[in-house]
Formats: C-alpha cells, structure tokens, sequence
C-alpha cells in the first residue's frame, strides 16, 4: 500500500478509537509499540492525521451527514476514513486527486465493500465546496468545531472573547522552550539556536518561543539540561510562588515534571513532587534526572493526606490539579472528543477536595498556587470562591507578576489559570 494510502488507514483506526472514547495519546503510544519498525516520516504523517482530524471536531462529521445518501447507522472505521481524508484534502498538504485515490485504497484494505462509496463522498465533497461551506458556517458545532455545550460555556464566560477562546483551540499549539538558568542564559542559549538554524524570540525572562516547532532531538543542550519545553503561560506557576532557598515545598499533581523542574531551577528548596500515577511519577523522574535536579517522587493520592505525609508542613504547595484541559485543547484535541459538560461539575468537585486537603498540610504563614489549565470558571474562582467561603483563614492574594488570574489561550500561550492563597502566620 501507498504511503498516504497506508497513513489514512491507521489514522482512521486510530480516529475511530477516539470517537469510541479512547485516549489519542494513549493509542499512539500503543501503535508506536507495536511497529517499531516505523520511520520517523510515517509516524509523523499518521500523527498530522490524527490530530488534524481531530481538532476538527463536528466539521466533518457535518461534511458527511450533508453528502451521505445512506439511511441508518453509518460503519465507525469508514467514518472515520472519510473525516480523516477531509482533513487531508483541506489541509493543502496533498492534491485533491491524490487524497481520492489514496483514500479509496485505504478502503479497499480495511472495508473493501464501501470503496465505492468513500470515492463517491469525497468526489461529491470537491465539487460541492464551495456550497457546502456556505452551509457549514451556519453550523455552529462545524463552524467552531467545538461540542455545543463548549461553545454554549465559552460564550457565557467571555462574551468579548469567546470566538477568539475556539479559535485557538483549533490551531497548532506553539512551541516554547524554558531556558535552564542554573545552565545557560536565555540570550545566550538564543544565540545558540540561531546557529542552529531554529528561530526563535524572547517572550519571557527564561522562555523562547520558536516560530516553528522542531524535534526535541534538535535543540542544543536538552540532552544535558540546558533547555526544557514548556508552554511560556506554564512558566509563570514558579515565579509566583514566590520561591527561598531552605523552603520544604510539594508539587500535589506534579506528572509529568515540568513545573517540578522549574522549581527547582528557581531555588535550593526541598522539594516533593506526588502524582497518582505510577507511570507518570516515572516521567517526572526522567525529566528530573535529564536536568540533573533531584526531589523525592511519591506516587500516591494528594486528597489522602494519610497516605503519604508524615506531618512536617510545607511552606509552598504547587496544586496544578485535574481539570478540563479546555485551555490546552489544540495540544490534546481528543479533549473535544471525550469530554461531556457533566464532566466540568465533577472536576470542580474533585478540585475543591483536593484544595481542601492540601491546605491541611500548608504551614502557617505559606502559601498555596492554585493551577489549572482550564478556560471554565466553573473550576477557576469559582472553586476558589467555594473554598474560601468555608475557609475563613484563607486569603486570596495578588498575583507578584500583575498578571491576570485567567490567560486565555492565544498564538504565545495555552490556556491556565492562576490563584495565590496565603494561610496566615
């Protein structure tokens, strides 16, 4: 089988997995297991078609309800074939005649009988474009590819901006590097990037956005630690914890390890990093470890103080905590596939239990950030604001960057939000 033949056919399988509730990174990393025999152009073609495919959230599942002719339930894995190659033929990547002919030979080898019927769609889509997306951007699911109930909560939270909040879950997310300061200085580690043939320009005191995103294995220094990726909106949870050297600080959600790593790039500080997953702590060792920084990893339940304290408090508590990940869709668009607007109330449930553990184990005079990366105020002030009306000691502080608590997400940054409590001395 052809190439692009061959990419559609494992990206629909793929694409079909997720609309059936499977997680896409986690499918990835099974088809990445399983053909280690892959080039690094195949495994980077079936990525662009998954995520691509995905970010488009109800288009093309609109494309299909307007041209499809057949009465009753549709085949899951030709479905997602056809949305997979509409997002090759809109993409400009591929001509139009070579997505037809490749994708009808995808059919052929994974559902031979309806290869007449994706021909017939996909050559119904090219000559009814222009029609049809008169027709789609009417539609408001197709139009913003977002579920209705997304778009519905975006529009109620930011009236000014909610268009520009769907937009940016749709693009390609950025990608920022955090320059390591104990290592390099971030002009000088600029200087090196240029050398390289990498653009990139300062958006931060450490973070340096690059106008294209490149391989990991292509930045000088990562290997030994010079230079982490992060996402620049990441960047500030450090900065405002207003970090000393000696402190006895906890990262309660800390998987996979970036902001732990910041942390302690910032100061000399004890630090303790939990996550619940085994797997995940693991990353957060290897991260730490590629930039030679050191902190006791536990993997255990952070709302289950029992489980793992063992009585001395802390005197900074980073809680990056479980959320929505609505800030931060277009890195994971399968988010748009798997969450349901019941989903928001039981994560701010789950968040103000963890809040209400954690500053169990603040020490006196510390201070607790409160982190998601979540565009819903739902679990934003509003957790914030359920905390404190029953938590009378706790005080919201300002921000030490006098930056806003919400950043929305936008071509530099994701979507994250930021609260400072302070327990009194």
């Amino acid at each position: 089988m052809a190439p692009l033949a061959e990419a559609l056919a494992s990206a629909a399988a793929l694409v079909a997995r997720v609309a059936a509730g499977r997680s896409l990174s986690a499918e990835l990393q099974r088809v990445a297991e399983e053909g280690a025999e892959s080039t690094s152009a195949e495994r980077g073609a079936l990525a662009d078609l998954c995520y691509g495919t995905l970010r488009r959230y109800g288009r093309s599942q609109a494309i299909v309800a307007a041209l499809s002719r057949r009465a009753g339930a549709s085949d899951p894995l030709v479905e997602a074939l056809l949305w997979c190659a509409f997002y090759a033929l809109e993409s400009g990547r591929y001509a139009d005649y070579t997505v037809v002919d490749q994708a009808t030979r995808a059919c052929a080898s994974i559902r031979p009988g309806a290869k007449g019927y994706v021909n017939a769609l996909l050559r119904g889509f090219l000559r009814a474009r222009p029609t049809l997306n008169t027709r789609l951007a009417a539609d408001s699911v197709a139009h913003h590819q977002h579920p209705g109930w997304w778009i519905e909560r975006a529009r109620a939270a930011y009236p000014a901006a909610w268009q520009q909040v769907l937009a940016a879950g749709n693009m390609h997310p950025p990608m920022c590097l955090r320059v390591n300061a104990r290592r390099i200085t971030t002009d000088a580690y600029a200087l090196r990037l240029a050398a390289e043939g990498i653009q990139a320009h300062r958006i931060g005191a450490l973070a340096l956005l690059l106008e294209k995103p490149v391989p990991v294995d292509r930045l000088p220094g990562f290997a030994v630690g010079e230079v982490s990726v992060q996402d620049s909106g990441a960047q500030r949870a450090a900065g405002l914890l207003d970090l000393r050297a000696g402190q006895r600080v906890l990262d309660a959600c800390a998987a996979p390890g970036g902001k732990s790593a910041h942390i302690l790039e910032t100061a000399d500080v004890a630090l303790t990093c939990i996550d619940i997953d085994a797997a995940r702590c693991a990353d957060v060792a290897r991260n730490l470890a590629r930039l030679g920084l050191a902190a006791e990893v536990l993997t255990a339940d952070c709302s289950q103080l029992g489980a793992w304290t063992e009585g001395a408090a802390y005197d900074r508590i980073l809680a990056d905590v479980p959320c929505s990940a609505s800030g931060v869709a277009r890195r994971h668009p399968d988010i748009k596939w798997l969450r349901r607007a019941t989903d928001i109330e039981a994560f701010a449930t789950r968040q103000l239990r963890i809040l209400n553990a954690l500053w169990r184990a603040l020490a006196s005079g510390g201070k607790l950030l409160y982190v998601t990366c979540s565009v819903f105020p739902e679990e934003n002030d509003a957790v914030i604001d359920a905390f404190a009306a029953h938590m009378p000691d706790a005080r919201r502080a300002l921000l030490a960057d006098g930056g806003p608590a919400q950043l929305l997400p936008c071509p530099e940054h994701d979507g994250f939000f930021f609260a400072l409590l302070e327990k009194p001395a």
